[in-house]
């Protein structure tokens, strides 16, 4: 476990560190919608270009991993959305719960750490994860978070609303640009490479501290209180724990538990998953969740101090529990 220690340590630290410069200043809070910008429309997606363009295009697109993946996000939401829909938390609030506990920060987080942990091979199994979740998971999500009382069609619509805005996102057109050059042999010309791997080069670090600073951003009562003309109404309370702990237990423990099993049983049946894919998806379902479920909350008027709060609560634990996961299923951190 020491050794898996050593080598998550680094990105948590990057993601405190992101956290005490928002909190301390040092970082105001005017540059953090720059920082998202950087990482979103150009160090990510030139990360994930390379990725995909270094990767076959079976393991970017793998059935047997989609498959799996999806059910288990398709359990999860379902039991969440079970788990917290109340009188207290409308359908609104308990959709965006369970996206922030099937949707794990696969793309700021995911990518570099589990490469990190196990090796450039682990890129193929957690970018299925990256698209399954931006193109199904959060429009499913969001579809049912905005559908309301407008009944099956306008769920749909809300739906396809979802789907329109994920496929504005950069991320899987530079996954898909990569495939593509991976599979026709293009090469980029020299200098463009050359930018195209500064800016790979950038995306881990600036990601990580970015996460923490949107974390501080968010749970920062002052912040929530911005839009409120004058702060004639003092921002909400704190969501109690109670609403908290239950989202980020899902998130943590069931989450991948649920992958593990639905994987162990379809190999059963014969379907093609390796351990390694296995213990890859295990781990990026063990990732925190998704810091940018925060900024969507915030977007669709749901309550984004519980969504903050809860990614905050994974964040930190995830550090143990990522760790521990990782130790348990005997994984031996790359070079």
């Amino acid at each position: 476990m020491a050794a898996i220690f050593a080598v998550t340590l680094p990105f948590f630290a990057l993601v405190a560190a992101g956290y005490w410069a928002a909190a301390r200043h040092l970082l105001p809070g005017s540059a953090i919608p720059g920082l998202n910008t950087f990482v979103l429309f150009f160090a990510l997606p030139c990360m994930l270009f390379r990725f995909g363009q270094s990767t076959p295009l079976l393991q970017l697109l793998n059935p047997a991993v989609l498959g799996v993946y999806l059910l288990a996000a398709a359990l999860v939401v379902g039991f969440t959305i079970a788990l917290t829909l109340s009188a207290r938390v409308g359908m609104k609030d308990a959709s965006f719960g369970a996206l922030v506990a099937a949707f794990p920060n696969s793309g700021f987080m995911g990518v570099p750490l589990l490469v990190g942990v196990m090796g450039p091979a682990a890129a193929g199994p957690v970018i299925c994860t990256i698209l399954a979740d931006m193109l199904v998971t959060s429009s499913v999500c969001l579809g049912l978070a905005q559908a309301g009382g407008a009944g099956a069609a306008g769920g749909r619509a809300a739906a396809w609303r979802a789907l329109r805005g994920a496929l504005s996102n950069p991320l899987p057109w530079s996954i898909a640009l990569g495939a593509a050059a991976g599979v026709s042999g293009l090469a980029l010309p020299g200098p463009v490479q050359a930018i195209v791997n500064m800016l790979a080069n950038a995306a881990s670090p600036v990601a990580l501290f970015t996460i923490g600073a949107v974390l501080w951003r968010s749970g920062d009562p002052a912040h929530r209180a911005v839009d409120i003309p004058d702060h004639a109404t003092p921002p909400p309370p704190p969501t109690p724990l109670a609403a908290i702990v239950p989202v980020a237990a899902v998130k943590l423990l069931l989450h991948p538990l649920l992958v593990l099993l639905l994987g162990a049983s379809a190999r059963q049946m014969g379907v093609p998953l390796s351990d390694f894919q296995l213990t890859a998806l295990a781990l990026t379902a063990a990732l925190p969740s998704a810091s940018n479920v925060s900024l969507l909350a915030e977007r669709y008027g749901a309550d984004n101090g519980r969504v903050a709060r809860i990614i905050l609560v994974t964040t930190v634990l995830a550090f143990f529990s990522f760790t521990g996961l990782a130790s348990l299923l005997g994984v031996q951190p790359a070079g």
